[in-house]
């Protein structure tokens, strides 16, 4: 479950707009009760408009009136029914200038040591195009000569987790050991 929505102005209305004990509303609002104490003295949150956790769907009148009347209670989130959101994907992973010449190294490498990857599957891991890829598993590529073989989670361009969730994928086992160069 996320996190509440502004809390300390969550508070604020909590405060003006209730009786619950302090203790109650720091809890809920994941704030310390010296701070809650603050905010209703004045003394922290001037000028704050206080923010209804009724009307945005964080909590019920029904909640607030049970823990209005026992003060051993703690206020309960309301469960949304809306369903939790999702970080997106942010696409292709910035890979800076001196880094990119790195790549055809390591491409040679998941080549020379997993050929069962596939052309697609090294394009997205290292950031490639699948030309490129092809270029290098033929020994055709204009560099080829210069082109040495480098674990791409040594020079920073995937993570080993990526790297082994490939090589799993494509069918490979994975070492324990992967220091290999």
């Amino acid at each position: 479950m996320s996190s509440l929505l502004m809390p300390k102005a969550t508070a604020v209305w909590l405060i003006d707009n209730t009786t619950l004990t302090f203790e109650q509303i720091s809890e809920f609002c994941n704030l310390h009760v010296l701070e809650v104490q603050a905010i209703a003295d004045g003394d922290v949150g001037q000028g704050i408009l206080g923010f209804d956790p009724i009307l945005n769907g964080q909590l019920t009148q029904e909640e607030i009136d049970n823990c209005c009347n026992d003060a051993k209670l703690s206020l309960k989130r309301s469960s949304s029914s809306l369903p939790e959101t999702k970080n997106k994907n942010k696409g292709p992973k910035y890979i800076p200038l001196a880094r990119r010449g790195d790549k055809p190294d390591a491409i040679a490498w998941i080549v020379k040591n997993h050929p069962e990857v596939k052309n697609n599957q090294i394009s997205k891991l290292i950031g490639t195009t699948k030309d490129t890829i092809e270029k290098i598993r033929t020994r055709s590529h204009w560099n080829i000569s210069n082109i040495t073989a480098k674990h791409p989670v040594l020079l920073s361009l995937c993570t080993q987790d990526d790297l082994e969730n490939a090589i799993i994928k494509a069918g490979g086992s994975v070492e324990t050991n992967s220091d290999e160069n």
